[in-house]
């Protein structure tokens, strides 16, 4: 399973691809927002941080506009992937965008059968939101493994990519229904890495190894 940054924030996205942990980066308009910055120029210092897919969110609602924007953002740099929302003109714009070579990540899908229908229409990246639908009472879960089987099933090109994962348990679900990637919030991905048993155990081996007044 690949891992990708879900943040635009550069200084989080440095550190965990300094640990080796960060193989892309999902943005959208309200993380841009948070940074502060014009969005090009933080999209080109993400691309120069991690050499992998990089998503970039059009902020048009009609076809024609979020085509002509997806092809602005994909000239910035080769590993741009344009996102568009899971809606008609979206997939409008997917199946546009994709006939010119351009990789497209259809994002806020609910359903297995938006993902089906946005595979369909040539989307490279598929992502199914987990955390959202938790938080109206649904199973957020149940649809990646839905999600993975159909893709399995018809051999289709697109990848999913678990998105709104809220906990380590979330991407636990989703490293075992077989998604191919998970698009995690830093701290997220730092819980990952903490448990109390591993803290224990080096201060045990540190103590002991005080007591022998060695050095390496």
């Amino acid at each position: 399973m690949k891992f990708f940054v879900d943040t635009a924030d550069t200084a989080e996205i440095r550190e965990i691809a300094n640990l080796g942990l960060a193989d892309g980066v999902t943005t959208n308009p309200s993380l841009i927002a948070k940074s502060g910055r014009p969005y090009a120029e933080v999209l080109r210092e993400i691309c120069d941080i991690v050499d992998g897919p990089i998503s970039a969110e059009v902020v048009a609602t009609e076809a024609p506009a979020m085509l002509e924007e997806g092809e602005k953002l994909a000239k910035i740099h080769r590993n741009i992937v344009v996102k568009c929302p899971l809606t008609l003109e979206g997939l409008k714009a997917t199946r546009a965008l994709s006939n010119r070579g351009i990789r497209v990540n259809v994002t806020l899908i609910f359903s297995p059968l938006q993902a089906l229908a946005a595979a369909k229409c040539g989307a490279s990246f598929l992502s199914p939101f987990v955390g959202r639908l938790d938080d109206i009472g649904h199973e957020g879960m149940l649809p990646i493994d839905q999600i993975v089987r159909i893709m399995d099933n018809y051999d289709y090109p697109a990848k999913v990519l678990v998105a709104s994962i809220r906990s380590p348990l979330h991407l636990l679900r989703a490293a075992e229904a077989g998604a191919d990637i998970a698009t995690l919030p830093p701290d997220v991905i730092k819980q990952i890495l903490r448990h109390p048993l591993t803290d224990a155990g080096l201060e045990k081996f540190l103590s002991d190894w005080r007591q022998t007044k060695q050095k390496i």
